[in-house]
């Protein structure tokens, strides 16, 4: 899954004492990597782990798009470990004249060292920072780098931190003349909560690399006891219209064919391909130089200026708008649109180190000029798929103008004033944001237990009744006739959609409170899907939790204990071989008392919460697709193909 959580602690420490300079400290080589870990991947929970893996195939993904590199082999091991294979030119094993030593141990161990930054061994790169694989070394246990060049098979191993165990020195001939490097490494468990790694996310992020390199080979084997051993193979001849048709494959699309066009200039290379399908939700997925840009950036404003001008122009050549007519918005001629835009360039500005948004003006208007003339071109040539794209455009117009009336009237509601909405938001006395939190609590019963529990200055209580509607399936404007959706709406006070505005958020936190059943499940999965599709900023801003309460309770004498799951009830006999008092199993939220309820689940001093964010936006897309559409049988395909990395399953 794309849209993941991680566990944070909510409870914000002051640390007091003296401030001089003998508390200062200078980190030299990787120790600045291992002393704050996350500045580097993210966090020590499943994302950073999984960024280990990344940052390594990143580094091989270069090489296929420098034309070096046409197979990977990413293999989990059985000991825990992650082998990585590519046949590109091998990392340089001579030594560097103003470093003195080789090319092997400057990747390794020195931050911010490669061959990226501005030589000529890299025109195009993802990696531009050079932190990549010198950071994994620091993370990891052991790693152990082998490098074919020049017939020979060179070999450097390193311990915790990135010290040299072994230097580097050839160990025999290349296997029949083999090139490329072989980077093999062992997350260190004192760094990370867990290092066992997820099949599924590693296999969903090596398809996409997949499509984004038309005819790159890459391929997966999971050797760990109790997985499928068998390899997954991800070659794609089409590329990113392989992508396209796959990202649509979950929905009904409006045609079959996939509209693809490219373009180069001095500035750089674009690459697009898009589709339109029946649904109401627009998923354009944009890329600069292999890396996902979540948040967009210049290639993709300049994608969606140029689509809205091309079909407005095409609808009035064709009749479908007249001159009194308005233009069709970008929002109608986006509705069930699937695009992937693919740039390529030589000095990418990324803002932050997670690349998240692209900053390179002139790809702007690289992408603006090449949609204007080879889409303009694909519908004079395509007639019928053209006129199926108009009268879609045209009657998401008429369903946004039937929804005005309705978005207006919610708009102009204050925190859930109306007397007819079915859940009466209990509020917190903060005015701060930040501070303020939102729990949405599954059923009355459970509610009136939440806030007898929570904190008044800062916790505010939701209950909703029964399960929200499923917004994948529902256009905006039957959307907003849903009493539970415009209770959401309102509390939040932050809009939706397209006019969705994170900093008018009331809540810094907004968490799901549901029972740990399949209904609660439920519940979690119809609401997440909402916040994806309508209010999105809040998820990558990392403001949605799903609260954790405990699944068993027993007695240690006279004290009561709240065990979270059954790994921790696991734990617990482990810790007590001689336990003798039974467990209670807490099967819902309206079983708990709420001083129970609010000393296990919201207290901020004992609770524990799952931030959910969003790693990979069209893997994330197409998971609520597949997860919340109408494709019974592709949704069990997912569930079994995905049930052997589920954790903590509690039936």
């Amino acid at each position: 899954m794309a849209m993941q959580a991680r566990i944070e602690d909510s409870d914000p420490r002051r640390v007091n004492g003296s401030y001089s300079a003998k508390d200062m400290a200078v980190l030299e080589g990787l120790d600045p990597v291992r002393k704050r870990p996350g500045m580097y991947i993210g966090s020590t929970g499943l994302t950073g782990l999984h960024h280990l893996v990344w940052e390594v195939v990143d580094n091989s993904v270069d090489e296929a798009m420098a034309g070096y590199c046409d197979h990977i082999d990413v293999t989990l091991l059985g000991d825990g470990g992650c082998r990585v294979v590519d046949n590109g030119r091998g990392i340089p094993i001579d030594i560097n004249p103003q470093y003195k030593i080789s090319g092997v141990e400057i990747a390794l161990t020195k931050l911010h060292g490669g061959g990226k930054f501005g030589g000529q061994g890299y025109k195009v790169s993802g990696g531009l920072h050079g932190v990549g694989v010198s950071v994994v070394n620091a993370l990891s246990s052991r790693l152990v780098v082998e490098v074919d060049r020049d017939g020979q098979r060179y070999r450097m191993e390193f311990a915790e931190g990135g010290k040299v165990t072994a230097k580097l020195a050839v160990v025999g001939p290349a296997p029949r003349g083999r090139q490329g490097t072989i980077v093999t490494f062992w997350p260190d468990a004192k760094i990370f909560e867990d290092t066992q790694f997820r099949a599924q996310t590693i296999v969903e992020r090596l398809q996409v690399y997949a499509f984004l390199n038309a005819g790159l080979e890459i391929r997966f084997t999971d050797k760990r006891e109790g997985h499928d051993h068998t390899p997954i193979t991800y070659q794609y001849a089409g590329g990113i219209i392989d992508f396209v048709g796959h990202l649509n494959a979950s929905k009904e699309s409006l045609f079959k064919r996939v509209a693809h066009f490219d373009a180069a200039e001095d500035d750089g290379e674009v690459s697009v391909a898009l589709q339109w399908n029946t649904g109401y939700y627009e998923g354009i997925h944009s890329f600069a130089n292999g890396i996902s840009t979540n948040e967009g950036g210049m290639h993709e404003e300049g994608f969606k200026k140029a689509l809205t001008a091309v079909i407005n122009r095409y609808a009035r050549a064709k009749g479908a708008l007249k001159e009194k007519d308005e233009n069709l918005l970008g929002e109608d001629i986006r509705e069930g649109l699937t695009a992937i835009v693919s740039v390529k360039l030589r000095d990418p500005q990324f803002e932050g180190q997670t690349k998240a948004k692209l900053g390179n003006v002139p790809m702007r208007s690289l992408v603006e000029r090449a949609t204007n003339e080879k889409l303009a071109e694909w519908l004079e040539e395509h007639p019928s798929e053209g006129r199926q794209i108009l009268a879609k455009a045209v009657q998401a117009a008429r369903a946004r103008v039937a929804a005005r009336s309705a978005r207006d009237a919610t708009r102009r509601k204050s925190a859930l004033e109306g007397a007819g909405l079915p859940g009466k938001l209990t509020d917190c006395r903060t005015k701060n944001a930040a501070e303020a939190e939102l729990f949405i609590v599954e059923g009355d019963s459970a509610g009136g237990s939440a806030i007898r529990a929570r904190n008044p200055e800062y916790q505010a209580i939701l209950p909703i009744r029964g399960k929200i509607l499923n917004v994948e399936r529902a256009r905006i404007d039957r959307m907003l006739k849903n009493n539970e959706i415009q209770a959401l709406i309102s509390a939040i006070g932050a809009g939706l959609g397209d006019d969705f505005d994170a900093n008018k958020t009331r809540y810094g936190k907004v968490i799901i409170l549901a029972d740990a059943d399949v209904d609660g499940s439920h519940i979690r999965t119809l609401l997440l899907t909402f916040f994806f599709r309508q209010m999105r900023p809040l998820i990558e801003g990392g403001h949605v939790f799903a609260a954790q309460p405990p699944l068993f309770s027993t007695l240690v004498g006279k004290e009561k204990i709240y065990l979270k799951d059954e790994v921790a009830r696991q734990r617990f006999l482990d810790e007590h071989p001689n336990h003798k008092n039974e467990f209670n199993r807490l099967k819902g939220l309206g079983e708990m008392d709420w001083n129970e309820l609010g000393e296990t689940t919201m207290s901020r001093d004992h609770r524990t919460l799952l931030r959910i964010d969003v790693e990979q936006a069209a893997i994330a897309d197409e998971v609520c697709s597949i997860l919340m559409g109408d494709d019974v049988e592709l949704r069990k395909h997912f569930i079994t193909t995905n049930a052997g990395d589920v954790r903590f399953l509690d039936i």
